[in-house]
């Protein structure tokens, strides 16, 4: 599992390869597109005020609700999934297959957990005359890193403490 997806600068895509990306989803590749799809294309879950904050710190002048806006079309044309993690929590990342979430309860590092069948929905309920498209699992617990320290500091206690 990968926390985060990351992209060397030297596998960056350029602004025109961004633009192609856009256009071949079917929308129009204005700046804010672009913009917002270089963020995710680095790597990793985002919010949306995450990636306000990423382009407003690049010095690229877009409306906070023109990057809501285009996350909104990306998601809606494929080429970005927005997660729901819970109320008022969606994050959103590049679309590069169907698969599930872990969330660490102790440093809030998200991590990508591949769906066991490896399309939608992943999951079959018992529900007669509904037809699922999704299923989305947010696994929580502690992420590696947290659950190693915590065995290391539970070994490092003396006896009957």
């Amino acid at each position: 599992m990968n926390p985060r997806r990351t992209v060397s600068s030297a596998d960056q895509p350029t602004d025109e390869a961004l633009a192609e990306r856009i256009r071949e989803a079917g929308l129009r590749a204005t700046q804010p597109r672009v913009e917002v799809l270089r963020v995710l294309h680095e790597g990793g879950h985002h919010t949306a005020s995450e990636v306000v904050d990423t382009v407003d710190k690049r010095g690229v002048d877009v409306a906070r609700m023109s990057v809501y806006n285009v996350l909104h079309n990306l998601t809606r044309v494929g080429v970005v999934t927005a997660v729901e993690l819970g109320p008022d929590r969606t994050i959103y990342e590049l679309d590069h297959g169907w698969h599930h979430h872990f969330i660490c309860r102790r440093c809030q590092r998200i991590l990508d957990v591949p769906c066991i069948v490896g399309a939608k929905p992943c999951l079959d309920a018992e529900l007669e005359g509904a037809e699922i498209d999704e299923a989305a699992v947010t696994f929580r617990g502690l992420c590696p890193q947290c659950a190693a320290a915590t065995k290391k500091t539970r070994s490092r206690r003396p006896p009957g403490s």
